[in-house]
């Protein structure tokens, strides 16, 4: 067995760029899978160990307000494990040097600081001292993003009064790792913050001494959730209560879950176009190398190795390649995993990351590489070991030429005699040419993968925040107020229009199916807030009492239009009401429901009264209306659509990027290694032919030319079907990210197309440079020897 491990490492060594090329497909297949499944892994297993570290909630409610008896008979009800009664306030705050509008959400603690559930994770500081009113805990993403600490201070619009407020402490809290302002649709760090304060003087100064308006709760193993769900919305009902919701609905823990749903997509995707590509790849290098060594094989038998023998000879070479490969991809994914794992970090507030990469994992990417690069090789090597000796010592039989399609329909004479050699290798070799096609085709379309997101991206911005929401400022209100207050608005200098809307959070039922929400009333025929149809033309609301949902919320529910649905008002005196659905819009950002603001008025039994307001507003103006706003006391948030739309870039920005970058570097990868190991097949099958050509008086220009020809050929023919391939995927991906908080549209630019090809083109530039390098070394004294 010497002589065949001699014969094996002879001829890595003499096939090292196109094992290298394979290998590098193959470090691209794992390292995607590795990267994915181990950050996937690392922010699920980081997320459960915070949660139960800091005893996260299970079941959450929000009501008016409630005397703290209530909480022991919140306690009896079975499946109930644990409970805290909180004070939760909306405030604005100011920070010096800083004149956009900050809205904050102050959170109760008890005076000792010691929470029962929702603790907080202390980054820097200490807690508040019992009993002080002007002594806070921050959130850490608002504190980094105004370079504020312990020892600073901010001022908070506490119930109408402006209070300074030190700054102690420097916290995380698992409630807010998604940190998000109401009514905004994507994290601002710098307007919206999280505070904390201790319970007697926030409960002092919003006047709920011995009260509570927010409930939060863990329940028993084996505790029948829905039923105390149930049993907690009879409670709080009297008391102005929202409606109490599971954990899975909290809407920080909800978007994280979104965001772990498209690396699963990711990672059932990518890796199997990489490890096929690799596969057909190992396919084509063994086949050639196997028919250039028949003589040897026949040799070999003669000698008395056995079949078997021979098999686990080129399956060894084929190994080697894919540990290779292997290797490199588990080192390149564990680099990526980090730099995605940190990419989450910025987002998605954790205390901790515990990356980790799972033994188990590391064996199925070594599992499924070595199967795909076997299974793509097995045919070949089986009829090498079975191939009778003298069979292997006859050389390879000619292939039968004959007239091709040109030449049959006379267009031969349009075309150059080596052109006419291009065609012909091409014809007479479909198979061939085809699977090149394909794998040049898999790297253009996964090129456009990585643009595809920034594509969608834009759309989605141009929709909602140009065509939908045309507003400047979005208002909200402490609570409902009279529709007057929009005269008040206008009288504001600066601002041009407003329109009103109101708010009713509510429960949609349909059949089995409910989903939670909040009902928007909206002005009909409002300019500044627009309900869309799929065609992205204005929906006029019915002026009756019918509904208009959002497409995907009429998926979830399962029901179409001009079918009756029930709706659960949890608001008011929290009516159970029958509307019908009059039809589906088209949102890419959250799901809604939308009827004329008078009627959600009249269904709630209540006077002509708004949640808040949209307005247009002269931008000269712009800083004296954040001040008049921010000195209004019914004034809860203000939301600036300017700051909305850089938010929601910037936050995806960072994702976009590494995406594009992964993408874009894979995509390289394979486009070289397919048509480096097609040129590099191509140019040892036709060597001969090639020098024969030059001894004739071929220049090498001429030479290269034939050859390379081919490889335009291709290339050229794969682009366009690598444009359909990518839209193929890009159309997978868009189908898994679809979520009631996103949907990602299909929308491919031009640029995205020219840029897919261009990598293709630049690759295949690459790979014929070193093509025609090694067409200058051709041995033409060996086309004279004669081969018997």
């Amino acid at each position: 067995m010497r002589a065949l491990q001699r014969k094996l490492w002879r001829e890595l060594w003499a096939m090292r760029g196109q094992g290298l090329a394979i290998a590098l497909v193959i470090v691209s297949g794992v390292a995607v899978y590795i990267m994915s499944i181990s950050t996937l892994d690392s922010l699920y297993f980081t997320r459960e160990a915070y949660y139960q570290q800091q005893r996260f909630a299970e079941v959450f409610a929000s009501l008016k307000r409630a005397p703290e008896s209530l909480a022991s008979r919140i306690r009896e009800i079975r499946g109930v494990e644990s409970l805290e009664t909180r004070v939760v306030a909306n405030v604005n705050l100011k920070v010096a040097g800083f004149s956009d509008p900050i809205t904050g959400r102050l959170l109760s603690i008890p005076d000792d600081g010691r929470s029962q559930l929702n603790q907080i994770f202390l980054r820097k500081g200490r807690m508040f001292e019992a009993g002080r009113s002007d002594e806070i805990v921050l959130s850490e993403a608002f504190a980094n993003a105004h370079d504020l600490g312990p020892g600073d201070s901010i001022v908070g619009l506490i119930n109408g009064r402006y209070k300074k407020l030190h700054i102690v402490g420097i916290a995380l809290s698992p409630e807010y790792i998604y940190q998000i302002a109401p009514g905004a649709w994507l994290p601002d760090f710098k307007r919206y913050g999280v505070l904390w304060m201790g319970r007697t003087p926030l409960a002092e100064a919003y006047d709920m001494d011995g009260a509570f308006n927010n409930v939060v709760m863990t329940l028993s193993p084996g505790a029948a959730l829905q039923n105390v769900i149930d049993r907690l919305d009879v409670l709080i009902k009297p008391y102005g209560g929202f409606g109490a919701y599971e954990r899975k609905f909290q809407f920080s823990h909800r978007f994280l879950n979104e965001e772990l749903k498209q690396l699963k997509a990711l990672a059932a995707l990518f890796p199997v176009i990489f490890l096929g590509v690799a596969a057909f790849l190992l396919n084509v290098v063994v086949t050639r190398l196997i028919n250039t060594q028949r003589e040897q094989i026949a040799v070999l038998k003669a000698f008395g190795y056995s079949d078997r023998a021979i098999a686990l000879h080129f399956m060894s070479l084929i190994l080697i390649i894919v540990l290779l490969g292997v290797a490199g991809g588990i080192a390149v994914g564990i680099w990526l995993g980090l730099g995605l794992s940190h990419v989450y970090m910025e987002f998605y507030r954790f205390p901790f990351l515990n990356f980790m990469l799972r033994n188990e994992v590391i064996l199925v990417a070594i599992a499924i590489s070595a199967g795909a690069a076997i299974l793509g090789t097995l045919h070949a090597v089986i009829r090498a070991a079975r191939e009778p000796p003298a069979q292997a010592m006859r050389p390879e039989p000619p292939e039968r030429y004959r007239a091709t399609l040109i030449e049959r329909t006379g267009l031969q004479h349009w075309f150059s005699q080596p052109s006419r050699m291009i065609l012909r290798h091409i014809e007479r070799r479909p198979i061939k040419s085809l699977l090149s096609v394909i794998g040049i085709a898999f790297a253009c379309g996964i090129m456009m993968v990585g643009n595809f997101q920034e594509d969608a991206v834009g759309h989605m911005v141009d929709v909602q925040f140009g065509m939908a929401q045309q507003e400047d400022l979005t208002v909200h209100f402490v609570e409902p107020t009279p529709a007057r207050a929009l005269y008040s608005l206008r009288n504001i200098e600066g601002i041009e229009h407003t329109e009103g809307f109101r708010t009713v959070p509510a429960r949609l039922r349909f059949q089995h199916r409910s989903y939670r929400l909040s009902l928007q009333g909206v002005e009909p025929q409002g300019e500044l807030m627009r309900v869309l149809d799929s065609e992205l033309k204005r929906i006029h609301l019915p002026s009756g009492n019918g509904i208009v949902l959002t497409n995907h919320l009429g998926k979830i529910l399962g029901i179409k239009p001009g079918e009756l649905m029930t709706v659960e008002i949890l608001e008011g005196d929290r009516s159970t009401l029958q509307l019908p659905v009059v039809g589906l819009s088209k949102q890419y950002l959250g799901v809604g429901a939308y009827l004329p603001r008078h009627s959600l008025n009249r269904l709630m039994h209540e006077g002509d009264v708004i949640s808040g307001a949209y307005l247009a507003i002269d931008h000269q103006h712009e800083k004296s209306i954040f001040h008049t706003l921010q000195e209004t006391p019914r004034v809860l948030n203000t939301v600036v659509r300017r700051t909305a739309v850089a938010s929601f870039y910037n936050t995806m920005a960072e994702t976009i990027l590494f995406f594009t970058f992964v993408a874009t570097l894979l995509g390289s990868v394979i486009a070289f290694g397919v048509v480096y190991n097609s040129m590099r097949i191509a140019l040892s099958e036709r060597a001969r032919e090639l020098a024969s050509l030059r001894v004739l008086g071929l220049t090498r220009g001429e030479v290269a030319y034939i050859l390379l020809g081919e490889l335009a050929v291709l290339t050229l023919v794969a682009i366009p079907v690598g444009f359909i391939i990518g839209q193929a995927l890009c159309a997978y991906l868009a189908g898994n990210l679809q979520s009631d908080l996103y949907r990602v549209p299909l929308v491919l630019e031009m640029d995205t197309y020219a840029f897919a090809a261009a990598v293709v083109l630049v690759s295949s530039l690459v790979s014929g440079y070193l093509i025609w390098r090694k067409i200058e070394h051709l041995d033409m004294v060996a086309v004279l020897k004669t081969k018997e």
